[in-house]
Formats: structure tokens, C-alpha cells, sequence
């Protein structure tokens, strides 16, 4: 019990907690006359145990998460037809034997027994307080599904719970995680405890037990399939992830802006009424608009001063460094539009192809208006963020000249429903000079967004040289780069949008 004593004093507490628990809900089932049905539970047990195990070394190879329950029919099942005290004691033998991946192992194996124990303990005893529900041989489906939606329920809960607590306890987080989740998780619970009703059914039939035990083969095979997806969709996060810390280390002034980019093209999506398949492609594209910073020379993203014109070209190129970084990732095919895109106008003036209107993707029109957004209302280490209203103000200002106004309908709309927090980016928040707080959108010389350089744009809304406020940064008190508009001050394609090019 060494590995115990590296938990945190309240995770042990919980643990001895729930192994007390334990203890005193299977006891009764070892008790002399206690006529428990021993060959019912160990033939329950030995199945849960072996499939648990052989599950875990089903290719392709790597371990299933944890919870995701592949054989929890067979506990569900053995709640329909042991006593409660006897229903405890199924999950003991898989449980106490798993392959725990994470350290210490010992405390979770113990946990992960005690909690099943648990809850089977408490769906058994659940089912059997319905009418019904303690005549598995004589009563038909009909009659029994109260008793079973009663005991998935109590199943669900016990386990939500000691997963909540535990997760307070030992790892000192909120347990709102845990508990979000549990809605969702819910349906699924609903499906093991229908499985596992049929397999109990099939179990008291003429057929036998083994006839029971055919429930298990779809089960497993539809859980395969889960883990499967899961894997696959983890490995896509972790790419992504990959791709936005290497921005993040490469322009460390915007870190944290493509993530919530990548939620507020979520929220304009929903608020269009976009499917499930859709807002994904949106979050993914979000997130990784930048990432062809990474074709850009650091020398140049980090520069002090003005930059020349031949650098501010090799920025502008970075829409087209990112969509060819993402060129050969299969599942961000749909996102290399919106990628390519994001910087263009609806009035033809942005790059990198001058696209207008309806020509310019629809993923790429959200995103520059998730992108804008964002910018905006982030504090960063050379200006103070600007307030949500003044941010959709300016977004509605410059609807239909550069961005599309049935986005910014929606992001307006959504955050109006739902609103927005965003995050302090700023290196060095003290070094944002007094005066930049509370920024608005009003008029003259107020009106439109903050330059890199501290001052104010005028009415016209872009900055009036044309701060590129993708690049431009403020370090040790140096004055941020401007880039020039081209030659006799017309406005030319590669123009800032509203308060600058926004990064």
C-alpha cells in the first residue's frame, strides 16, 4: 500500500472512504445462510473480468480510456440477478487485476473496484425497491423496464458522484468537468442497462446462460468502434495542438488567440445553424488560420521597427504557407479554404487573390470575422484589449466593405445570448501605458481601433499609415513597426481591415 501514501491526504480519504463502503455492502453476501447464487456471480464475475482484460489487448494496440465501459452490461446484468450484496462483489476480480496505465497504480485499481462495486451494489438494490424488478423469471420486458431505467440511473449517478469527488478531492479541480459531461454520458449508460436487461433475460431463459452472453459480442464490437474514433480523434487533436504551440513559441505575442478564434467561429456557426460536422471544420480552421506564420522568418515576426515593404510581402504570404502546411493532413481538407481566405474583403481589397463577396469561401468569411474579433478584445503587451460592444461596433462599421454582414450578425447575436471572456494575452500588461484603458468606439478621433503603436485611429477605421496589427509588437518599451500604405496614400489590396490587419 506504499503507492497509497503518494495520494493527497482528502484522494485518501475518499479511498478508504469508499473501500469501507465497499466492504460493507458486500459482507452480507459472505455471511453463512446468506444464500447467495455463487455459481451466477463467479460465472458473472470471470466473464467481466476476462473481457475487461481482453479487451484492453484487442489491436489496434494501446490501452482504451478509462470508463469507457465495454462489459458494463455484464455488471448491469448481474444487478438484475443477484442481490445487491452479491452484485457488489462482480466487478472485484477485473478491477482488483486491470493494467493501470497511470501512476500510482495500486490507489486507482483500488478506486476504480471500489466505485463499480458501488455502483452495482446500488443499481441491484434499486431495481429490486421497483414492482417488477425482483421478478426477473416471471415478469416480461414491459414489466421490467421501470426497474431497469431505475437502475441505470442509479448506476450513472453513483458513478458521476465518486468520479466528481474524487476529482476534487485528489486533484483539487472543480468538478464541474465531471458533472458537465454526465448528461451527455447518459444515453450511453441507457444502453448498457438495456443490453445488459436483455442479456439478464436471456440468462433466466430456457437457453441458458450462454445465450446471455451473446448480448456481449455487438456491445464490444460497437465499443471497438468508439475507441477507434476516440483514438483517432485524439491523434487529430494532438496534431493540431502540435501546429498551434509551434505558432505560439514562433509569435508568443498572440498566444491563446487561435483557440479562441477557433470558439468564436463556433459561435457564429451555431448562431447559422450549421451542422455538428460543420462547426468542427470551423473550430479546426479557426484554430489554425495562422499557422503559416510558420513559414515566416522569426526574424521578421519579432522585428523592432519599421518594416520594409519586401517584408511586409513575405507576411502576406502567410496564408499561403499555412494551406500548404496543411496540404497533406486529410482531415483538415475543408479547412485549407478558410485558411488560404481569411484575410481577404468582401470589396476585393485583401489578399492573398483579392477575392470579392460570394467568391470568397464561407468558412474563410467567418473566420476573418472570428479573427477581427478576437483581436480586438485581447489584451496584449502593446495595447489594452477593447470592450465587446466597441469590438461588434466596429464589425458592424465595416460589414459589407470587408467583412460578410450575415457573420457578423451572428457572432453579435450569439454573444449577445451568450457573451464572451476573453483571456489576458498581454507579456507585459503593466508596460500598456495608462491612457489605452478603456478604449470605445465613438467618433472623430476615437472612433475605430487602438494602433500598435498607441494611438488612436481615426474615423476612417483602418489605422491612418496602415499598422499591420498581425506583426507589430511592443517590447521593452520600443515603439511599434508601421507599415506603410503603398505610394500617394491609396488605398491598395493588401490594406488593413478595420483597425489594422487584426491578427
Amino acid at each position: 500500500m506504499g503507492q497509497v501514501a503518494q495520494v493527497s491526504a482528502a484522494g485518501r480519504g475518499c479511498l478508504w472512504c469508499a473501500l469501507l463502503a465497499t466492504a460493507a455492502c458486500a459482507v452480507p453476501a459472505l455471511r453463512p445462510g446468506a444464500a447467495t447464487p455463487w455459481a451466477a456471480l463467479a460465472l458473472l464475475a470471470a466473464v467481466y473480468a476476462a473481457g475487461e482484460h481482453l479487451w484492453r489487448v484487442l489491436p489496434p494496440a494501446g490501452r482504451v480510456p478509462d470508463g469507457i465501459g465495454a462489459f458494463f452490461p455484464v455488471l448491469l446484468a448481474g444487478a438484475f440477478l443477484l442481490p445487491p450484496a452479491a452484485a457488489a462483489l462482480v466487478p472485484l476480480p477485473g478491477a482488483l487485476t486491470a493494467r493501470i496505465a497511470e501512476q500510482p497504480a495500486a490507489p486507482r485499481r483500488l478506486w476504480r473496484a471500489a466505485e463499480l462495486a458501488l455502483a452495482g451494489w446500488a443499481a441491484a438494490y434499486a431495481a429490486g425497491r421497483v414492482p417488477g424488478g425482483a421478478r426477473l423469471g416471471e415478469a416480461g420486458f414491459p414489466e421490467l423496464l421501470p426497474a431497469a431505467l431505475v437502475a441505470v440511473a442509479a448506476f450513472w449517478t453513483v458513478l458521476t458522484f465518486l468520479a466528481a469527488l474524487m476529482q476534487a478531492a485528489a486533484e483539487r479541480r472543480s468538478p464541474r468537468t465531471t458533472l458537465a459531461g454526465a448528461p451527455a454520458a447518459a444515453g450511453t449508460y441507457l444502453v448498457h442497462g438495456l443490453a445488459g436487461l436483455m442479456m439478464a433475460m436471456l440468462w433466466r431463459s430456457p437457453h441458458g446462460p450462454a445465450s446471455g452472453l451473446l448480448v456481449l459480442l455487438p456491445m464490444a464490437i460497437s465499443c471497438w468502434a468508439f475507441a477507434q474514433a476516440n483514438r483517432e480523434r485524439a491523434a487529430h487533436q494532438a496534431t493540431i495542438r502540435a501546429l498551434v504551440q509551434a505558432v505560439d513559441i514562433k509569435d508568443r505575442y498572440t498566444r491563446g488567440h487561435s483557440e479562441r478564434v477557433g470558439r468564436a467561429s463556433v459561435l457564429i456557426a451555431r448562431e447559422l445553424g450549421m451542422d455538428e460536422r460543420r462547426q468542427e471544420v470551423l473550430r479546426f480552421a479557426g484554430i489554425l488560420h495562422d499557422v503559416g506564420k510558420l513559414g515566416v522568418p522569426t526574424r521578421i515576426l519579432r522585428k523592432d521597427g519599421p518594416l520594409t515593404p519586401e517584408e511586409r510581402r513575405i507576411i502576406e504570404l502567410h496564408p499561403e504557407y499555412g494551406h500548404e502546411i496543411v496540404r497533406g493532413i486529410g482531415f483538415l481538407e475543408e479547412v485549407r479554404s478558410a485558411i488560404l481566405h481569411h484575410h481577404e474583403r468582401m470589396d476585393g481589397g485583401g489578399y492573398p487573390y483579392g477575392l470579392t463577396g460570394e467568391r470568397i469561401p464561407e468558412y474563410a468569411r467567418v473566420v476573418a470575422v472570428a479573427d477581427a474579433f478576437d483581436a480586438m478584445t485581447s489584451t496584449r503587451s502593446y495595447r489594452r484589449a477593447r470592450e465587446v460592444p466597441a469590438a461588434l461596433a466596429e464589425l458592424r462599421r465595416c460589414a459589407g466593405a470587408q467583412f460578410d454582414p450575415r457573420m457578423v450578425r451572428a457572432l453579435a447575436g450569439a454573444i449577445e445570448r451568450r457573451g464572451w471572456h476573453a483571456e489576458v494575452t498581454a507579456d507585459e500588461p503593466a508596460a500598456v501605458p495608462a491612457p489605452l484603458r478603456g478604449a470605445r468606439a465613438g467618433g472623430g478621433a476615437d472612433r475605430g481601433a487602438i494602433t500598435d503603436g498607441g494611438a488612436v485611429a481615426g474615423s476612417g477605421g483602418a489605422d491612418a499609415d496602415g499598422t499591420e496589427h498581425a506583426v507589430g509588437v511592443l517590447r521593452g518599451g520600443t515603439a511599434a513597426r508601421r507599415i506603410p500604405r503603398p505610394a500617394g496614400g491609396a488605398p491598395g489590396p493588401a490594406d488593413p481591415p478595420a483597425g489594422g490587419d487584426w491578427a
